[in-house]
């Protein structure tokens, strides 16, 4: 049942993700101007990377998941959490302050980041 949460998490995550900077790039664009990033649309092998990316994360925090002993839903959002402010919430800080990335464009990344990774605990949570 795992592997199903995994693949389902996987796949919706990823069209979720899709739709979120579809939505959010054009506020990156206002707040950032021309040194936004022109992501366009993903060549076939960008989609496959970064479903493979995806799965990747699911499967880790699964894993994670796991291996505490509680994998209910309350238990991996609250992880979800940790997780999100311990690895994605830290590097994307980090690029701001040593790589000049532009605080609107880590703020677009972190809220991708928050809504995998919740949404990867909830379906891991409910199909454990």
């Amino acid at each position: 049942m795992i592997a199903l949460g995994i693949v389902t998490a996987t796949v919706v995550a990823f069209v979720l993700s899709s739709v979120y900077y579809a939505a959010a790039t054009p506020l990156e664009r206002r707040a950032v101007g021309d040194a936004a990033l022109d992501r366009g649309r993903p060549r076939p092998w960008k989609v496959l990377t970064e479903l493979l990316r995806t799965a990747t994360v699911a499967s880790v925090f699964a894993w994670i998941a796991h291996q505490t002993g509680d994998v209910g839903v309350s238990h991996t959002v609250v992880l979800a959490l940790i997780t999100w402010i311990g690895f994605p919430f830290v590097l994307l800080t980090g690029s701001v302050i040593w790589e000049k990335v532009h605080p609107a464009t880590a703020a677009l990344h972190a809220g991708d980041w928050l809504m995998k990774l919740l949404l990867i605990a909830v379906i891991v949570g409910l199909l454990h």
